[in-house]
């Protein structure tokens, strides 16, 4: 059995022409594939079938993408499943609220097959780097553990969704260093991700709502560093 064959993929649209050729393409290419056609039925299958991809349309009937991933992640056996929303036009505010709720990346609509599997592909090798780096950090009175993607503060266990956690992860393993919108964008999401920067500032503010103020620190017109002080 290949590695492709071991992962599994739900594809989720309200237009059965693309689920069909979606479907097609990744059977083709070795994937276990499932379907949803709107986004309740999508949490539902998510949590029998445990994909992990899913390629989540933004705009579906009964309830749109940007709810259904919110409802998916809240799933702790999917926190480190992809997402990939699939949408006709990406407007400014659609791809904050996507990755606002835990998106890792967007494809525009047609959707070329080739370029899908390359974007799918890419996000297992960066997964597969971020693997082979030290799984834990002690950092003031954090503890930062990649294997279980959970933070100690104190002897309380916090739990971040996927994004916000590598975020940390990244500053805290690089403490008093600041980096700039743009580098954060690349060391998080990927050079072949397009991102808003304010994606950026969305989950630095949600990080510290959850761990608190005093670990993350602004530095005006420049970007963000993790403060030892």
């Amino acid at each position: 059995m290949s590695e492709k064959q071991k992962i599994k993929v739900l594809v989720v649209d309200d237009e059965p022409d693309i689920v069909e050729i979606l479907k097609y393409n990744l059977q083709k290419e070795g994937y276990d594939v499932a379907t949803a056609e709107d986004g309740i039925k999508a949490v539902k299958t998510a949590a029998k079938f445990q994909p992990d991809v899913i390629l989540l349309d933004i705009m579906m009937p009964n309830q749109d993408g940007v709810e259904t991933c919110l409802q998916i992640r809240q799933i702790p056996e999917l926190k480190n499943t992809f997402i990939i929303f699939l949408t006709a036009r990406m407007e400014e505010y659609s791809e904050v609220a996507a990755f606002d709720v835990g998106a890792d990346d967007y494809i525009t609509k047609p959707i070329k097959p080739r370029a899908l599997m390359s974007r799918i592909s890419a996000l297992f090798r960066r997964e597969s780097k971020k693997e082979q780096e030290q799984t834990q950090i002690k950092v003031k009175d954090l503890t930062i553990d990649r294997g279980s993607y959970t933070i100690d503060k104190s002897g309380k266990t916090i739990t971040l969704p996927k994004k916000e956690f590598e975020l940390l992860y990244f500053l805290a393993k690089n403490p008093n260093m600041v980096f700039g919108r743009d580098e954060l964008l690349h060391n998080i999401w990927g050079s072949d991700v397009f991102v808003l920067a304010r994606t950026v500032d969305v989950h630095i503010r949600k990080v510290r709502e959850k761990i608190g103020e005093d670990y993350i620190s602004t530095v005006k017109g420049v970007g963000y560093k993790f403060d030892l002080g």
